[in-house]
């Protein structure tokens, strides 16, 4: 793991609230990892635009992928940089007043050089990604086809310079708020996976089939 900062740089400084900056390797790795989704940004047609999609960091290199005609990755590798946001919601901060009431949020800003990413990097990209939504599923599906990989574009975008901010903790209650008879405080969000649904189309009508989960699936749910 990268042990210096990340940043800041000249295009990720937290400017707004800075004490809620992190710039270290260890708080950016670990919201990158935890967001299935993050969003990409670039100019097409003389707008920005983001694009939201999946996700997957390997080492300081983040890999994103779509549609070889989708206009924003073509637009961030025409441009050579990328700018990705992604952003994991904690809960809420409920003040004494609606002005200091907030999310509790972990966000991460990065700004790297894009380009396209081909042969062999980009099959162990594609595999990096279908892990990334469960691991280990890569190994479970059936290999992906020539056309398929011909249809998919992979961009690769180096963490060149990154920032994270974190919003948790009490909310920042004035004084006099304070004294107001006003209940406040914090409601954590709790994220888990539901009790999965086969689709029981094709070989898997077979119920015994349809009821045996594969590996990746019981990891998601902490089963053995």
């Amino acid at each position: 793991m990268r042990g210096d900062p990340i940043g800041p740089g000249p295009r990720t400084r937290v400017r707004r609230l800075p004490e809620k900056a992190r710039y270290d390797a260890a708080t950016v790795y670990a919201i990158l990892d935890g967001a299935l989704v993050a969003h990409v940004a670039g100019v097409v047609e003389g707008r920005a635009v983001a694009l939201p999609t999946l996700l997957v960091r390997d080492g300081d290199v983040l890999y994103v992928h779509g549609n070889r005609s989708n206009a924003v990755l073509g637009a961030v590798v025409s441009d050579g940089q990328a700018w990705v946001t992604a952003t994991l919601v904690d809960g809420l901060r409920l003040a004494r007043s609606g002005f200091e009431s907030s999310i509790a949020y972990r966000s991460v800003v990065v700004v790297g050089a894009a380009r396209d990413v081909e042969g062999k990097e980009k099959a162990r990209a594609l595999e990096l990604l279908v892990d990334r939504v469960a691991p280990g599923r890569s190994r479970e599906v059936r290999p992906m086809s020539a056309r398929e990989l011909a249809l998919t574009r992979v961009v690769g975008i180096a963490m060149d310079e990154a920032s994270a901010k974190v919003s948790a903790g009490p909310t920042e209650d004035g004084p006099e708020d304070l004294a107001l008879p006003i209940w406040a405080g914090t409601v954590p969000l709790v994220n888990h996976w539901g009790e999965p649904e086969a689709d029981r189309r094709g070989a898997l009508a077979d119920a015994r089939l349809a009821e045996d989960l594969p590996p990746s699936v019981r990891a998601l749910l902490g089963r053995p």
